[in-house]
């Protein structure tokens, strides 16, 4: 008996198999198919959409990289670059027809346009009004100049891609020179 319930149980499981097959019809399987085609096409577009980001983004990351490491060379190159100025400006006039200097003249202009094909640039502060962007003011002294005007570069500061790699260390006019000269002599007349 228990033999013939086991050959049983298998034939009614695959009865109940045909008959829930049989209750579908073939257009709400077609139906069931087209909503599962649907999310599978909605989820292979996100796939790809967040795919095509992470490649954006990936990107941008490397060309973040290179400009920070071209910016960070840049930086050391400027400092040499800096050197070869302040040594340049020490020589006098007689001086400048010598061929050695003239060669170091012209290495100063070929490392000056190597930062430039790189778009490294020299920020022009003497004269300019102070920008806090672009200078960082380490003294204020009274001058003729007008008050907020830069009257002395300490150390060049250089821009990247329009970005600020280094700011020019100035001194910044606080344009009391011309009050003090008022005020000496008023207080002369005075007298």
């Amino acid at each position: 008996m228990t033999k013939n319930k086991k050959q049983q149980e298998p034939k009614d499981n695959k009865v109940d198999i045909q008959t829930t097959e049989a209750e579908v019809t073939p257009e709400e399987r077609i139906a069931e198919l087209e909503v599962e085609i649907a999310e599978l096409k909605d989820k292979y577009i996100r796939s790809m959409a967040e795919f095509e980001n992470f490649r954006n983004r990936s990107n941008r990351e490397k060309a973040d990289w290179i400009k920070l490491s071209t910016q960070k060379l840049a930086l050391k190159v400027c400092d040499v670059l800096d050197n070869f100025e302040r040594a340049l400006e020490q020589i006098d006039e007689k001086a400048k027809e010598d061929k050695l200097i003239k060669g170091f003249v012209l290495i100063e202009q070929q490392l000056r346009s190597v930062l430039e094909s790189e778009n490294v640039r020299k920020i022009e502060a003497l004269g300019a009004e102070f920008d806090p962007a672009l200078h960082e003011a380490l003294a204020h002294i009274p001058s003729d100049e007008e008050e907020n005007t830069i009257t002395a570069v300490i150390q060049n500061g250089y821009m990247s891609h329009d970005v600020v790699i280094r700011p020019a260390k100035v001194a910044v006019s606080s344009g009391q020179a011309a009050q003090n000269n008022d005020n000496n002599n008023e207080s002369t007349m005075e007298e």
